[in-house]
């Protein structure tokens, strides 16, 4: 049983997310709360499988709520931020801070379903329209030398593989692009995270622009 906390400050918000997912068989609400300091209280109380936050809540802010429950080494939470995105500017900080994912308030159910158990599983739900809109807006692209010079541990294989994560490509995208079984990328990506010391996917599509490798308009983006 997927075991989810929700944080949004808007009861009619929480209501439909619960129905939506208390709807399934394997997940199961366990905690709902309306700002960020319940947030991380409850999650350190109930240790959900995963806390669906809202960026914008009273008394303290979805993302101080999530790099407080993602830094507490006692909890194996995922975070997924929600997001109105014309009025959430601190996205992208979500991600860096280490969220597992963003979603749309307007999502379909069955995005925010598949997200819940994306995480849960240890991986990043990376939609790489909406990636690429966040950096288009959020990223400065400083192109800092030494984040540049830190992927040099990369083989020339592995480097096309972390330029292709960094432009927001799934595996299947990576593997047609580089005429390469998808089991074979999978690998890679395995190894490009652990060398750059990347927890997911999302974290090397910052690297790629706070690197200045990748920048918002790229020629070469989808």
């Amino acid at each position: 049983m997927i075991r989810v906390l929700l944080a949004d400050d808007q009861e009619l918000v929480r209501t439909g997310l619960r129905m939506i997912l208390e709807a399934q068989s394997d997940i199961t609400v366990v905690a709902e709360v309306a700002d960020g300091p319940s947030a991380v209280r409850e999650s350190q109380q109930q240790n959900p499988d995963v806390a669906l936050l809202d960026i914008q809540m009273p008394l303290g802010d979805g993302l101080t709520a999530a790099r407080q429950i993602l830094s507490n080494p006692r909890l194996a939470t995922r975070v997924i931020v929600l997001t109105t995105f014309d009025l959430d500017e601190y996205v992208l900080a979500a991600l860096s801070a280490g969220a597992s994912g963003f979603l749309l308030k307007s999502t379909p159910r069955a995005n925010l379903l598949h997200a819940v158990r994306t995480a849960v599983h240890g991986e990043s739900l990376l939609d790489p329209a909406l990636t690429r809109r966040l950096v288009d807006v959020y990223a400065k692209g400083t192109g800092d030398t030494h984040l540049r010079d830190s992927i040099d541990v990369l083989s020339p294989r592995e480097r096309e593989i972390f330029l292709e994560l960094a432009k927001g490509r799934s595996n299947a995208e990576i593997a047609t692009r580089l005429f390469v079984a998808e089991t074979t990328v999978k690998t890679h990506v395995a190894a490009v995270l652990h060398k750059l010391g990347l927890r997911d996917r999302l974290q090397a599509v910052i690297l790629g622009y706070e690197s200045g490798l990748i920048h918002p308009g790229h020629p070469d983006l989808p």
